[in-house]
């Protein structure tokens, strides 16, 4: 009978033990998974002559004709794997811009607002550096930003609106909010209840038939996808709005260098 129950309790315990690792298992994949980047993305990271893909330690674009002194970093959405931004990212370093996108923890921003400090100690030839970021990664840019208002010299809105707890408003920096007509979270309401957190000239661009999955180029589930216009149209879009922000930061800094 002893024999019996102790077979038994052995049994129950290797049960329990293998259900146990089993939701360890799937809680690490839940935890740690990112939507995966489209073909057009991975196609976007090789090097070529007018833009150099690097991913260690972060994934960087740097214009191969040109030597940048102003940068781009920009924080992924939650669950995004940073290559699916590799398009836009490589778009913006052909007009002459480094590009920083770095991976965070988790696969989300918000795990580690504070990276773009490290990001910029890394590259002391960069003399102004804009940042940006897409959902909670565009929240926690313009966290950093409110943050660090003495390094930040533009901020880029993707899909996004500052939190409450920042205050931008007092900012004299190019700031751009740019979110689609087919959001369902960030719309004209959304943003409209945030406008005070953001400098009174601050650029709104609402990108009709846009959705929020793509300002990047990464795998949805097809009931998630809302566009009603081309990811290429949206991405053409979302660029033309956001390189006046690092070109504006470029020329206010060369002409404050050229006044005597």
């Amino acid at each position: 009978m002893k024999n019996s129950r102790k077979r038994s309790l052995k049994w129950l315990l290797a049960i329990l033990g293998v259900v146990v690792i089993a939701a360890l298992l799937w809680g690490l994949r839940w935890a740690t998974y990112a939507r995966p980047p489209l073909p057009e993305a991975i196609d976007a990271l090789e090097s070529d002559e007018l833009v150099r893909v690097a991913d260690d330690p972060w994934l960087t674009f740097t214009p191969s004709q040109s030597t940048p002194t102003t940068a781009f970093i920009f924080y992924p959405g939650g669950r995004v794997d940073p290559r699916a931004y590799a398009p836009l990212m490589r778009e913006i370093a052909s007009h002459g811009y480094l590009v920083v996108v770095p991976e965070m923890p988790l696969n989300m921003a918000a795990f580690n607002p504070g990276i773009a400090s490290e990001i910029i100690a890394s590259y002391p030839e960069i003399d102004h550096w804009v940042i940006g970021g897409h959902s909670v990664g565009g929240a926690m840019a313009a966290r950093y930003t409110g943050n660090h208002p003495d390094v930040i010299e533009g901020l880029a809105i993707w899909a996004s609106y500052p939190p409450n707890s920042s205050d931008l408003s007092a900012l004299d920096i190019p700031v751009v909010s740019i979110y689609g007509s087919r959001e369902k979270r960030v719309n004209d309401a959304s943003v409209g209840e945030r406008k005070h957190l953001l400098p009174d000239d601050t650029r709104y661009v609402r990108i009709e038939g846009g959705d929020h999955h793509q300002f990047g180029s990464y795998a949805v589930d097809p009931a998630d996808h809302l566009a009603t216009i081309s990811r290429e149209s949206q991405h053409r879009q979302i660029i033309a709005a956001t390189l006046p922000v690092l070109e504006a930061v470029s020329k206010s800094q060369t002409a404050r260098l050229s006044r005597p």
